[in-house]
């Protein structure tokens, strides 16, 4: 089948993470905290393997291309995780999850990447106009995703514009979407011209960029064979597959078949896990005192996103601040432009009324935490006291969910 060893530990551990997840959940093992526990780890395990199927599809859809799948398909389980909340009617955690995972990036995970990377390396420059560009993408989402919100909040008309969040957010969320869609193949093609730019220099196959980057960079030991691979924007499409390069030393293997029935099977796996999730998310929280709030600002965000987080930080440590930094940065853009829009069109099919209407405390930490981000991002360095000060914020902001 072309399974490497990496490949049969994650398909392993993720079948005993899920069957486990089955066997608490419907045999009502562990109390309430056990299920939610294995539930969690099983949803991580699952969304990391959706992100390797994706990868073993590089050399058929090429680098850009399956840097969108990726991203998109990464953010599946938590989709799902926000769909079966809303069946619940669990309205906090749902939109809490939303703000938490763009939190959850720019701050607890970015700090992550410069606090380790600037400890092991010292002070990180990252020159590429790719990271910059989806900061300030980030920004201009996130700041139209607000639009319901505020005008709720603060428009002369506060009240009769209450009667229309819905429709308000339904118009938001199409435009975001559209201009997701229309902003594809620029990407792409912009992409794809940077690394056979790239490729010019240093002989690389585009879809191996994606498993073996991090690989090239430790066979060849030198600060010379780590820069050109960290200055290449195209990172941001290939990102969330460079971790495991190290260890393959490879490209994708995988048969086309075979990518397309995982991938298949892996999203299915995922709506059964977080069903089972959300069912054990409501014990747990009485159980342990977690508001809504903060399950969804914290627990679910982080589970969700956990191993394309991980790769962010590997990357960070291997001096590779651009790939850094753009795998970072794609995860909350994706969720500005994809996630949340998708979740308010499709929130009626499970009986529920979402719209984009946050609170006003998520309000403030939404645009705090991303005016920041950008900041940071737009002097062209970073450094352990920069990482850790966005880790204390993230922690203050957290506390401050934590009874809702």
């Amino acid at each position: 089948m072309g399974f490497t060893r990496s490949d049969w530990r994650l398909i392993v551990i993720t079948l005993v993470a899920s069957a486990a997840a089955g066997v608490t959940h419907f045999g009502k093992i562990g109390g309430t905290v056990v299920p939610f526990i294995v539930a969690a780890i099983a949803l991580a395990l699952l969304a990391s393997l959706v992100g390797r199927s994706v990868e073993n599809l590089a050399d058929r859809l090429g680098a850009g291309a399956t840097g969108v799948v990726q991203s998109a398909l990464g953010n599946l389980p938590e989709l799902f995780v926000v769909l079966f909340a809303l069946q619940k009617k669990l309205y906090d955690v749902a939109t809490a999850t939303i703000v938490g995972s763009i939190l959850a990036n720019v701050l607890l995970v970015l700090g992550l990447a410069f606090f380790l990377g600037g400890i092991k390396h010292g002070p990180q420059k990252f020159g590429g106009d790719a990271a910059r560009t989806l900061s300030v993408l980030l920004f201009l989402s996130v700041a139209a995703l607000l639009v319901p919100s505020l005008t709720a909040a603060l428009g002369s008309h506060a009240t009769k514009a209450a009667l229309h969040e819905r429709n308000l957010s339904v118009v938001v969320s199409i435009l975001l979407l559209c201009l997701f869609a229309a902003s594809l193949p620029s990407s792409i093609k912009r992409q794809q011209a940077e690394e056979g730019h790239g490729a010019a220099d240093k002989p690389v196959k585009a879809a191996a960029m994606s498993a073996g980057a991090e690989g090239t960079v430790v066979a060849d030991g030198g600060a010379s064979a780590a820069e050109p691979a960290a200055e290449k924007p195209g990172a941001e499409a290939s990102g969330k597959g460079a971790g495991k390069g190290a260890e393959s030393g490879h490209g994708p293997t995988w048969p086309l078949a075979v990518a397309l029935a995982m991938l298949a099977i892996t999203g299915v796996g995922a709506a059964f896990v977080s069903d089972w999730f959300v069912a054990a998310l409501e014990p747990a929280m009485d159980s342990l005192g977690i508001s809504q709030a903060f399950a969804g600002l914290v627990i679910v965000a982080i589970a969700g996103n956990a191993v394309e987080n991980v790769v962010g930080i590997q990357l960070a440590l291997k001096n590779q601040s651009d790939f850094a930094l753009s795998v970072i940065l794609q995860s909350p853009l994706q969720i500005a432009l994809v996630v949340a829009p998708a979740l308010v069109l499709l929130s009626p099919l499970v009986g529920a009324s979402f719209t984009l209407v946050l609170s006003p405390l998520l309000i403030a930490v939404l645009i705090m935490a991303v005016v920041i981000a950008v900041l940071v991002v737009l002097d062209g360095e970073s450094n352990w006291l920069e990482g850790a000060t966005l880790m204390v914020l993230y922690g203050i902001i957290a506390t401050a969910f934590w009874w809702g």
